[in-house]
């Protein structure tokens, strides 16, 4: 494909739109699936999730690895590939074992993929890196509250017309990644080094802990956020409030971040980056430590909409926060090192949520998770205070 000068915002934001559109759709139908018309039990469609992570996180590493040290418009291709043709072929082969195999497929090139996107998002000329991941978060947000949308709508009419839609996604994904990430970055990644080499030699340890310390608490944070996608359904519906409330629970988590994210970016130039995320963060994870507390539809919605804003001021932040302090060389590894931190922070969740819950309480849960975000979080604040008073 000819190559553009550079990668437009627009195209990035339109790639992580349909990306997450198309996943969004096998997420929540994964585990129906496999119980309901597939016939197995729960357990297994809980390593079929599992397996799914592991190829994420796979899939992750493989993305940023080759960034780096192949070629970035390539890998991206290559990505959108293995989970355009995944999908496709699902249209067709969705019995046992075929339907577990590709979506762990579908599973592996998604994880390239967001590396991928990550990784761009640090070379898109004239825009603040900052802005760029509030745009790229919107759009992914909006994929996702799109997709399950649709495969609400789509699954109880027919599992051969979701898979078709959700391909269809997958193509224009596919094409976008085709016809507008052809852009040569050996360029721009020498300018920004060069923009770079004045920086002390005696800050980079410090600040490799600094990053290391946000990838074990971004672990946290969606381990907890894990909770909420799985077995918060659970507690819910025992309280006596039907499935039906939980469900719009998301849906109002996705309009707020629609209509509050172009908020945050507005006012963001006005704001330091790493107080903005520890706002967020914090926010973030002190709706754990009120939840023991809650046993109505209002005391949920009320704390689902902290978490939510917690969500909005502190995750699209990371990635320009990591960008700002890793070398630009590298941007491959450390934006799919925030990639994975989802994937495992994912696949954790549900089984210690389970384990802590058969043998102690929910309540317990809940202060475990928050005490596993906040006694992480505090290293990241001591190291990053301490490398500001260096400057």
């Amino acid at each position: 494909m000819p190559k553009a000068k550079t990668l437009q915002l627009k195209w990035l934001a339109l790639a992580s739109l349909l990306n997450s559109t198309g996943a969004a759709f096998l997420w929540p139908l994964t585990t129906v699936f496999i119980n309901k018309h597939l016939g197995e039990s729960l357990t297994v469609a809980g390593i079929v999730l599992f397996i799914m992570s592991i190829t994420m996180i796979l899939g992750n590493y493989i993305g940023g690895y080759l960034f780096d040290r192949w070629n970035a418009y390539l890998t991206s291709v290559l990505g959108a590939i293995i989970a355009t043709l995944a999908i496709i072929l699902m249209i067709f082969c969705h019995s046992w074992p075929a339907f577990p195999i590709l979506i762990c497929f579908v599973s592996f090139g998604d994880g390239i993929c967001a590396s991928i996107i990550n990784s761009f998002g640090n070379f898109i000329p004239s825009k603040d890196a900052r802005f760029v991941y509030n745009m790229v978060y919107l759009a992914f947000n909006v994929g996702v509250v799109l997709g399950t949308l649709l495969v609400g709508i789509l699954y109880p009419i027919s599992i051969r017309l979701t898979f078709i839609i959700a391909s269809c996604f997958y193509v224009i994904f596919l094409l976008t990644v085709l016809f507008c990430f052809n852009v040569p970055l050996r360029r721009q990644i020498k300018k920004k080094q060069k923009t770079n080499s004045n920086e002390a030699n005696s800050h980079q340890s410090l600040r490799k802990v600094i990053v290391y310390a946000i990838f074990v608490h971004l672990i946290m944070i969606y381990l907890a956020y894990a909770l909420w996608e799985s077995i918060m359904s659970v507690h819910i519906t025992n309280l006596g409030i039907p499935f039906v409330a939980y469900s719009l629970l998301w849906t109002l988590n996705g309009a707020i971040i629609i209509v509050g994210q172009p908020i945050i970016s507005y006012f963001a130039p006005y704001i330091k980056l790493h107080v903005q995320i520890y706002i967020g963060l914090l926010l973030f994870t002190f709706s754990f430590l009120f939840l023991p507390f809650i046993h109505t539809l209002l005391g949920f919605t009320l704390d689902f909409i902290v978490l939510t804003i917690g969500d909005m001021l502190s995750i699209p932040g990371i990635p320009a926060w990591i960008s700002e302090i890793t070398p630009v060389s590298k941007s491959g590894q450390y934006q799919s090192l925030i990639s994975s931190t989802v994937s495992i922070g994912r696949a954790i969740g549900p089984l210690l949520g389970g384990i802590i819950i058969e043998a102690y309480s929910y309540n317990t849960l809940f202060i475990t998770a928050f005490l596993l975000m906040f006694t992480t979080f505090i290293p990241i604040m001591i190291t990053n205070h301490y490398c500001l008073k260096l400057k």
